[in-house]
């Protein structure tokens, strides 16, 4: 890979005297560690992993990262050592370590780097903690990088520059739906159940429980439980118009229509979603014998990317609401069936 500042010269072309780089055409190299170290830093500083363990801050980014665009293209590389720290407590005990990325290169950006997982104390509840991290840990770091390689993928630092020049070559209506984005989560159109919106995407569900209706809206509800069977911090209104904060915060939304042990409705926003884009969950509850109760869910709206341009929306929403909600609340109140 070439360094930073070592492109060809007879194809990084001079400024021109007004400083325009019409169109892109010629090369522009930006260096893009700096914007790099703030982005893991305000992804993985004081990140929950469990409610025993959490990664702390990032310690050390080493390497080089920039992006190379001509004529709109971008063509990014890096090659990057990350080193983050994290700590745990459980049973009194506190403990703490590191985690190495030893090589985060664009040769491989469509596999997953190498990750390794260091505590500093000994013992039983250390080797546990180390466990905890070198398993949803890791899924939690990796996670973010991930982000990090598609954002870079689309230009990094530059861009918002880069798509604010394509929407200003966008003549007409097509330059109307740049502004306007693809309509989801305008919450001036009103949706109906079962529909979705152009250019918005819809999931359904549809799950079985051993227990009440009432039993899984209450769950559903319920801070206390969510923190307990999520293991992330969750803060939930139970009252029409009162807002929420689940998965650490990292969604959020306002109560629509609450009705006991029948139905929520329910405005829902994935902080990694493009600005102004919201999503309409619907779940109902019924219960066509005692004791078994089928939840239906329907989740509208859901924008196809994400804000970084990763267009794995629907499959993680679904993913989600399957593994780290229902198969949870089954788990963890054996209501299995």
């Amino acid at each position: 890979m070439a360094k930073f500042g070592e492109g060809d010269k007879r194809w990084i072309v001079a400024d021109r005297p007004d400083g325009t780089n019409v169109h892109n055409w010629h090369w522009a190299e930006t260096n893009c560690l700096h914007w790099s170290k703030a982005f893991f830093q305000a992804h993985l500083t004081n990140a929950a992993v469990t409610t025993a363990v959490t990664v702390t801050k990032l310690e050390s980014l080493d390497g080089e990262a920039y992006v190379n665009v001509r004529k709109g293209k971008v063509i990014p590389g890096y090659e990057l050592t990350l080193r983050l720290a994290w700590e745990g407590l459980a049973a009194g005990s506190k403990v703490s370590g590191s985690v190495v990325i030893p090589y985060l290169s664009d040769e491989n950006a469509a596999e997953d780097p190498d990750l390794t997982v260091t505590v500093r104390e000994d013992g039983d509840v250390a080797s546990e903690l180390k466990a905890v991290m070198a398993t949803e840990g890791k899924a939690l770091i990796l996670e973010k990088v991930r982000v990090w390689v598609a954002a870079m993928a689309k230009g990094g630092p530059v861009k918002d520059d880069l798509e604010a020049k394509k929407s200003a070559m966008t003549r007409g209506g097509g330059a109307a739906a740049a502004r306007n984005g693809n309509g989801c989560g305008d919450e001036r159109k009103s949706v109906g159940e079962g529909k979705k919106r152009k250019g918005c995407k819809m999931i359904s569900l549809t799950e079985r429980f051993r227990c009440r209706a009432m039993d899984l809206f209450e769950i559903m509800m319920d801070e206390d439980r969510w923190k307990g069977f999520t293991q992330s911090d969750a803060k939930i209104s139970k009252e029409v118009g009162g807002e929420f904060s689940i998965f650490n915060g990292s969604v959020t939304g306002t109560n629509l229509e609450l009705h006991q042990g029948k139905f929520i409705v329910q405005r829902w926003r994935f902080g990694t979603w493009p600005d102004g884009m919201q999503s309409t969950v619907r779940i109902v509850f019924e219960e066509p014998e005692a004791g078994v109760t089928v939840v239906k869910l329907t989740h509208s709206d859901l924008p196809e990317e994400d804000r970084y341009g990763n267009a794995t929306v629907v499959e993680n929403t679904e993913r989600g609401w399957r593994e780290h909600i229902f198969q949870r609340i089954r788990t963890v109140f054996n209501f299995g069936i």
